[in-house]
């Protein structure tokens, strides 16, 4: 008895020792771990040329590591599950992949139709929805399953009385497990209600050929871009009886007709308090615009035409990209005085910024230049740069809990 007894006293610390060991990784998928840590300071870079992402550390501002074989991500964008651990990547090539960053490998990957571009997270995490262009309409997953649940084909009568299907742009999420696209052929606004017995779909006239949408932070008003004529078409969400109404009438593009590659984001819109900095159409300009009243305000001159204007988490500053060719500086301009304080060169073929979720740091990609720079938003210095091929859109986990991203 006093053996065992001994045996067992020696036998504690190493049992101990195993357990603590033990707890220092997570079962992921297949035979794969993971280490035992949060998800919020990761995120998502996109190699746009090589169909994958690389899996970023915000508080250590570097990378952990690459997931590979995405698909075609050369126009990719990334939603996120509630506890900030999945990354849904939309491809352009229909593809729907659910990357784990813990584990860092993909988790589920579906090919849900031809050509899709871009998509949302419901309120409550439960449903993802892709945007297609091809053969159209909008599709909804299960968020763990990736099984389809739901199928809008967007279908519309054209001039002729024929039944089409359009293309859907801006799909965002809103409250009440609600979301919100736009028909850029049938010109209109639909919401999506997944909170019904069945889905249920509500349209709205929007005007013509809406190009992108965006949902302000509150998720009241959605905002559709017109490609077809000047001015927004904007659905207020809490007064939706109202119908969608035409604001910002000179904005657009004019008597110049512009290819749509030029045309701004509207997701890059900045909101910051009571206003809203906008990227002008046409012009190298960023537009204030009050939100009370939806009318231009003041028009800042910048270096070229804007593509992102956003807004810093504290909204004292306003950072701005553009098109080519200007393409290689980004602007900062002070949303106090609505002066430019700072011009930076974060590399050749500047394509997406964003902030760290309590916005210390700003990171921007630099597609040409192969590169992702970290810059202090207080000092506006650079802290480092990233390794990145070809990157692209640049997404955190702190997505997981605002609207409308």
């Amino acid at each position: 008895m006093r053996s065992d007894y001994r045996l067992l006293r020696l036998a504690g610390p190493l049992l101990l020792l195993m357990l603590l060991a033990g707890c220092q990784s997570l079962t992921g998928p297949g035979d794969e771990t993971a280490e035992l840590r949060g998800t919020g300071d990761l995120g998502l870079v996109i190699e746009r040329a090589s169909g994958s992402v690389l899996v970023v550390d915000t508080t250590e501002k570097t990378v952990l590591g690459r997931v590979e074989g995405l698909g075609d991500l050369s126009h990719a964008s990334v939603v996120y599950s509630r506890d900030g651990r999945y990354g849904y990547v939309f491809g352009r090539d229909g593809g729907l992949t659910k990357v784990d960053l813990l584990t860092r490998s993909i988790d589920q990957r579906i090919e849900q139709s031809g050509n899709s571009i871009g998509g949302a997270i419901s309120q409550d995490g439960r449903y993802v929805a892709v945007s297609n262009y091809e053969p159209g309409g909008v599709k909804v997953f299960d968020s763990e399953t990736l099984e389809q649940v739901a199928n809008v084909p967007a279908e519309y009568e054209d001039e002729g009385g024929e039944t089409r299907q359009s293309k859907t742009v801006g799909l965002v999420d809103a409250p009440g497990n609600r979301f919100v696209f736009s028909l850029f052929d049938a010109g209109e606004i639909w919401v999506l209600d997944m909170d019904t017995p069945e889905p249920e779909v509500t349209r709205y006239e929007a005007g013509k050929k809406p190009y992108d949408g965006l949902i302000t932070g509150q998720g009241r008003y959605y905002i559709a871009g017109l490609f077809g004529e000047d001015g927004l078409s904007l659905l207020d969400l809490w007064n939706p009886e109202e119908g969608a109404q035409h604001i910002l009438s000179d904005y657009g593009k004019g008597e110049e007709r512009l290819p749509v590659y030029k045309m701004p984001h509207l997701e890059g819109w900045a909101i910051a308090g009571d206003r809203a900095f906008v990227p002008a159409v046409g012009a190298h300009e960023v537009l204030q615009v009050d939100m009370e009243s939806w009318d231009l305000s003041e028009r800042i001159p910048v270096q070229g035409q804007p593509v992102f204007v956003m807004a810093s988490p504290d909204h004292r500053q306003i950072w701005v990209s553009f098109a080519h060719p200007r393409n290689d500086v980004v602007q900062v301009i002070d949303s106090q005085t609505s002066e430019i304080i700072r011009t930076l060169e974060p590399g050749e073929a500047v394509l997406h910024m964003e902030f760290s979720p309590r916005g210390e740091t700003v990171w921007i990609s630099a597609r040409d230049s192969n590169r992702v720079t970290v810059y202090d938003t207080r000092t506006l210095e650079k802290i480092t740069t990233l390794e990145a091929e070809k990157p692209s859109g640049i997404f955190f986990t702190s997505r997981a809990h605002r609207l409308g991203l």
